[in-house]
Order: C-alpha cells, then sequence, then structure tokens
C-alpha cells in the first residue's frame, strides 16, 4: 500500500466516532452488526450515526448490506489487515546514520565491551 493512500485512510478514520465505529466492527468480526445496535452500543443520534456510517462505506472501510428492514455493518478487515502490515513493514529495522545501512532485526546492539 503506498504512503499516500495509507494515510487517506487513516485520515477516514481520524474522527473519534468513526474510529469507534471501526473497533466496535471488528469487535463484531465478520457478522457485523445492524445500524440499530451500532446506534445502541455508541449512543449516539441516528443522524449522526448515519453519517459516519457513510463516510466509512464511502472509503470502503466499512460494508453495509441490506437484510430486508434491517442494514448490517461490516468493518473491511481485508483492508484494516492492509492497513497495519503497511504501519508495520519496517517495524524495527531501524532508521541508522545518514549513509549508514538500517538494523536488520529487533535485537539491540551489544554494547559490552
Amino acid at each position: 500500500m503506498k504512503l499516500e493512500e495509507l494515510a487517506g485512510y487513516l485520515e477516514k478514520m481520524g474522527n473519534p466516532t468513526r474510529l469507534g465505529i471501526v473497533r466496535l466492527l471488528i469487535k463484531a468480526g465478520p457478522e457485523g452488526m445492524s445500524v440499530g445496535a451500532l446506534q445502541a452500543h455508541l449512543g449516539i443520534p441516528a443522524s449522526t450515526l448515519s453519517h459516519h456510517l457513510l463516510f466509512l462505506a464511502t472509503s470502503s472501510l466499512i460494508h453495509q448490506e441490506r437484510e430486508g428492514r434491517v442494514v448490517r455493518c461490516t468493518a473491511n478487515l481485508e483492508l484494516l489487515n492492509q492497513m497495519v502490515q503497511a504501519l508495520m513493514a519496517e517495524c524495527c529495522t531501524g532508521v541508522g546514520s545518514i549513509g549508514e545501512p538500517a538494523r536488520k532485526d529487533c535485537r539491540p546492539s551489544s554494547t559490552n565491551a
């Protein structure tokens, strides 16, 4: 995932309510939750929730599916996993000094003489 793409997704979740929705849907797993259940858990007005859900759905961070009169929301777990992998891709490789190679592993360098 390109840095600009990752930044865009993180920006879309950069609101406490939207982040709360995504976290709750992650907890719910692949079954997701109905909009009514989300509203009950979050305790926010329906119009506010609707606004945030639309924002997340158009960003592909969540999916919405109609089941009769109920709208079920699920987190886009594949995309969220890709985002985490992109964030962690170079974990513990170090930055090194300018002109020096970065560390290759997470073990601290030995300072014993």
